[in-house]
């Protein structure tokens, strides 16, 4: 009798999970159509996956097999026999010109999972799809025992919006190594980015081996370790030993090139000029029009450049290759023949932003350049710096694009804008009829704080979740076939490690990628929020890191008649309480829970925040103190 009990206690526990996985389907970025239907298909020990392609679509199959033999135990052998498999991937013979090359259909029913697609790539883009619908155990890299291993049975449409569906990884303020960069590409590829944006050069560092230019990477590629806050280091002493960096040989470009094209991914390399080249000066002075240039060094992140009240920054060193030096075009020459034959990519990104000119105002060759070209400032300067590096670009059979600056004193003919500084270069570059690739630091810069400043590790501005989902990468009134679509940035300046780097990542590249792939009609920010805490429990299961920054409260601060703060709580996902405290102590469900606006009182020395859902806590305990809310408020 014990034996049966026991028997149909485990049917039961089955049955649960297997209802539970039968709920809403859940899948980021949001599918075209999806349709739920009745039941559920279970993964067991003699699931096969049946393709009949050798080449791509074989490799497709493999990727999958790996997934699911990981955390399931299961051998998950690839076959062509049909009749053996439970799992399908089929290229289409008779092509569905409304999937193109990236779209898919996804069957999910009782007995089999069906994949069908025009291209490999496709088939890729819906192993992704199918993966989120099994439970978040199938994250994990090791064997997971007594899970049902089941998927709703639902019927999927699904292609992107936009082909350029990006992200860029700054691994030159701080580098990061071959197999940390593969990771990456992992991660991305599971959310159907398309296009790794690859910042190679900076101040910080040079990270791409250039055999004809050996300096740039056994000088460039080094500077002094550094402990804290990026911009506020100490300058490095004369003995402190220039040992923290490294680059990436041809080989190593080669390897993580192939490694990103197994996952249809592109890779855009950028090479930052004629601004932010300081470690190309410190290995080459020559390249620089300024005297002394021999005595710079690869920046540490200590303080070089200055960023006035007027915006109009200026260099403390100069940190820009001389548009009026022959010898530069020569070093850019050697420079772009190397990375046009590493990267099979038909772009090459020329960098082109924040120049600092204010040692080009000084400079006799400079002078001497604008009057042999007859240039009327130094913004056609730097358009004829670009212009020239066009042309190079384009004699290695590449097309150029770089940050919106380019635009100033005259865009080159045939370069892409990739618009950063809002929206604004975007919509001036596809009013000319260039092609534009929307990068907003109001919505797409990842290195921005997710929540308050009182928490985040300090950097330029905050930028939240729901912001980041509203992103949207056609303006009105823009004709959108010059739209190629979009990107997210993630600077690394102030991030040191791949824990970091997750950290930053996640949530808001959720919030990229929908905007990328999915309809503009079919985003939601509700549904949006209830996919992503689903990625959160995949997440905990793959250990990997994510902000729950969209748990914390948003703070709204004025002043009273009396002179004191008067505090406004908000959270970004509905459904939470607030509970807050002044006393010094930590407030938790039983302190007083926010309702209205709290005037702050006169000698309170700070305010502690933290929410909870269904009677737990879900966010950060915020502590936020009191002259912070007198500064915000505007009180002296």
């Amino acid at each position: 009798m014990r034996y049966i009990f026991l028997v149909f206690c485990s049917m039961l526990l089955l049955s649960a999970r297997a209802t539970a996985q039968g709920g809403e389907p859940v899948i980021i970025p949001e599918p075209v159509s999806l349709i739920r239907n009745e039941g559920v298909f279970m993964l067991h020990e003699n699931t096969a996956i049946q393709v009949a392609d050798a080449g791509s679509a074989n490799k497709v199959a493999s990727y999958l097999s790996g997934m699911l033999s990981a955390a399931t135990g299961f051998p998950v052998p690839v076959t062509k026999e049909a009749a053996s498999a439970d799992i399908h991937l089929i290229m289409m013979k008779e092509k569905d010109p409304e999937l193109g090359k990236e779209g898919y259909l996804l069957s999910v029913t009782a007995q089999s999972v069906t994949i069908s697609a025009n291209e490999p790539a496709g088939l890729f883009y819906g192993v992704q799809s199918f993966l989120q619908l099994l439970p978040a155990e199938i994250e994990s890299k090791t064997t997971v025992k007594n899970v049902s291993w089941t998927a709703p049975c639902v019927e999927v449409k699904d292609y992107p919006r936009f082909g350029w569906r990006g992200l860029m990884f700054d691994v030159s303020r701080h580098f990061f190594t071959k197999e940390e960069v593969k990771k990456f590409i992992d991660d991305m590829a599971r959310y159907k980015f398309n296009l790794l944006h690859l910042h190679l050069t900076d101040d910080q560092g040079w990270r791409i081996e250039i055999k004809s230019l050996p300096k740039l990477t056994s000088v460039g590629a080094w500077n002094v370790k550094k402990t804290g806050t990026f911009n506020y280091f100490s300058k490095p002493e004369p003995d402190e030993p220039r040992d923290y960096g490294g680059f990436y040989t041809h080989d190593d470009i080669r390897e993580i090139v192939q490694y990103a094209q197994e996952q249809f991914i592109n890779i855009l390399p950028e090479v930052d000029v004629p601004g932010h080249s300081l470690a190309a000066i410190a290995s080459y002075p020559e390249l620089s029009c300024t005297p002394g240039a021999e005595k710079y060094h690869v920046n540490s992140g200590e303080k070089f450049m200055v960023w006035p009240p007027s915006g109009h920054f200026y260099g403390l060193v100069d940190n820009t290759l001389c548009p009026a030096n022959e010898k530069v075009y020569a070093f850019l020459d050697k420079v772009f023949t190397e990375v046009a034959q590493l990267f099979p990519f038909e772009y090459i990104h020329m960098g082109g932003d924040e120049t600092a000119r204010n040692f080009w105002e000084k400079s006799a060759a400079i002078k001497a350049l604008m009057q042999r070209e007859k240039l009327k400032n130094l913004d056609e300067v730097q358009s004829y710096f670009v212009k020239r590096v066009e042309k190079i670009i384009e004699s290695k059979g590449k097309k150029m694009i770089g940050w919106d600056e380019i635009l100033q004193g005259g865009l080159a003919p045939n370069a892409a804008v990739m618009s950063w500084r809002g929206i604004k270069g975007g919509i001036e570059a596809a009013k000319q009829k260039h092609e534009v690739v929307m990068s907003p630091s109001t919505h797409a810069y990842l290195d921005y704080m997710q929540g308050d400043a009182v928490t985040e590790p300090p950097v330029y501005a905050t930028l939240r979740l729901q912001k980041t989902y509203e992103f949207e990468p056609v303006p009105n009134g823009i004709d959108p076939a010059y739209i190629k679509g979009g990107q997210a940035n993630l600077w690394t300046e102030q991030v040191y490690n791949t824990r970091h780097l997750q950290y930053m990542l996640w949530p808001r590249a959720f919030a990229v990628a929908e905007s990328v792939w999915s309809p503009k009609e079919k985003k939601n920010w509700d549904s949006f929020v209830g996919r992503v805490e689903k990625q959160f429990e995949r997440f905990d299961v793959a250990e990997k890191k994510y902000s729950p920054a969209m748990y914390d409260p948003v703070f709204k601060v004025t002043k009273s008649a009396k002179n004191l703060p008067v505090v406004e709580l908000n959270t970004e996902v509905k459904g939470l309480n607030i509970y807050y405290s002044f006393d010094n102590s930590f407030p938790d469900k039983f302190y007083p829970e926010y309702k209205r606006p709290v005037t702050v009182p006169k000698d309170a020395v700070a305010m502690k925040v933290i929410t909870y859902r269904n009677g737990k806590p879900i966010g950060r305990m915020i502590v936020m103190p009191v002259a912070e809310l007198k500064k915000r408020a505007g009180i002296k």
